[in-house]
């Protein structure tokens, strides 16, 4: 779809902000700029930054570039939806969700290997949110157990997410409140096989180091 200027305009973009997201047409290439931003390890503390501030310090983690992927889909005539994950003793992950078709994908920043993009081959949301439950481990354990219908944060006000230049930690509040769908029963969670000392290895690789430097993989 076409970029919405008049929309950019509207939320009080820059010049220097309607560009970047006039490039990015399409998910994959929205992937590829969160990918390509260096993870936030919040070094001073916790944030949850709106798309000026993630874009300004050209840094995110999973919330803040689930509302770029987000902001950059709704100027492009796409739902501005996300999906919260919560899990049991272990940190939420949040992603922006889309659809091709009649089918999911989803867009997503995470400096580990488990938890990013999804081809939109998923029929429907909880299809796709099961497609990380495997993967969503804290040490041996498999934590998820929750996860957000889609969360249409562009009913939001801008300036709650995309042009605030402090913290969006009502937003956060706002998606952490939203109605979320339990994945497993309780019986189930009690049966889950813990998983293997490999595959618990695995978890401990890493794009980015601590200072934000990417890790070179070739």
């Amino acid at each position: 779809m076409a970029f919405d200027r008049r929309l950019a305009r509207e939320i009080g973009l820059t010049p220097e902000e309607t560009a970047i997201f006039a490039r990015l047409a399409a998910p994959e290439q929205i992937q590829d700029f969160i990918t390509d931003m260096a993870s936030n390890s919040e070094p001073d503390g916790d944030t949850c930054y709106s798309v000026r501030v993630a874009l300004h310090k050209n840094c995110c983690h999973c919330i803040e570039g689930a509302f770029i992927a987000a902001c950059a889909l709704m100027l492009h005539g796409a739902p501005a939806l996300l999906m919260d994950f919560q899990a049991k003793g272990d940190d939420d992950h949040v992603l922006a969700l889309f659809k091709r078709g009649r089918h999911w994908g989803a867009i997503s920043k995470s400096n580990s290997i488990w938890l990013r993009w999804r081809d939109p081959v998923y029929r429907s949301p909880r299809e796709l949110a099961m497609s990380y439950f495997h993967e969503y481990i804290l040490g041996p354990k498999k934590s998820l157990r929750r996860v957000s219908k889609p969360f249409d944060v562009g009913a939001y006000r801008a300036e709650d997410w995309i042009t605030s230049e402090e913290d969006c930690w009502n937003m956060a509040g706002e998606l952490d409140r939203a109605p979320h769908i339990t994945l497993v029963t309780a019986a189930q969670a009690r049966r889950l096989k813990l998983r293997d000392r490999f595959e618990t290895y695995a978890d401990t690789i890493k794009e980015y180091e601590g200072d934000g430097k990417r890790k070179d993989f070739s």
